[in-house]
């Protein structure tokens, strides 16, 4: 989801007074949007709008921001060589020539390998998201 972090309050009002003509007042549709409105109005007042637009950013954007690669290399031979000096973790997220990879080690004996596990940029790209 795109996130407009100069969101305008005023705006995000208007839009929720047009949403709730359309529904009769008392109903549940209506309260929910009333409750909606007079949250954000809450916190405007309470000079917190600084930090809900960040709560909000984090909410819509949890994976691009709790997602952490570890190493970037510029070729799979560069990956390869790291990854065989021994100082890879199970798990560890790496970038190599532009694409996320996991880094496996399977056991005791066993070759440490590479997953393919696409970033959220690249699935973002792949899979841009659709307006609601």
């Amino acid at each position: 989801m795109k996130y407009n972090q100069e969101f305008s309050v005023e705006a995000v009002l208007d839009v929720l007074r047009g949403v709730n003509e359309k529904y009769k007042e008392g109903s549940p549709v209506d309260e929910a949007l009333r409750v909606a409105a007079t949250a954000l109005i809450y916190i405007q007042e309470r000079q917190q709008l600084d930090e809900y637009r960040e709560f909000f950013r984090s909410f819509y954007t949890p994976a691009i921001d709790c997602v952490v690669v570890s190493q970037t290399f510029l070729t799979r031979a560069d990956a390869d060589a790291w990854l065989s000096g021994g100082h890879a973790r199970d798990g560890e997220l790496v970038r190599i020539a532009g694409q996320g990879f996991q880094v496996v080690l399977a056991g005791e004996g066993t070759k440490p390998t590479f997953l393919r596990t696409p970033l959220p940029e690249e699935l973002m790209k792949k899979f841009p998201p659709q307006p609601v």
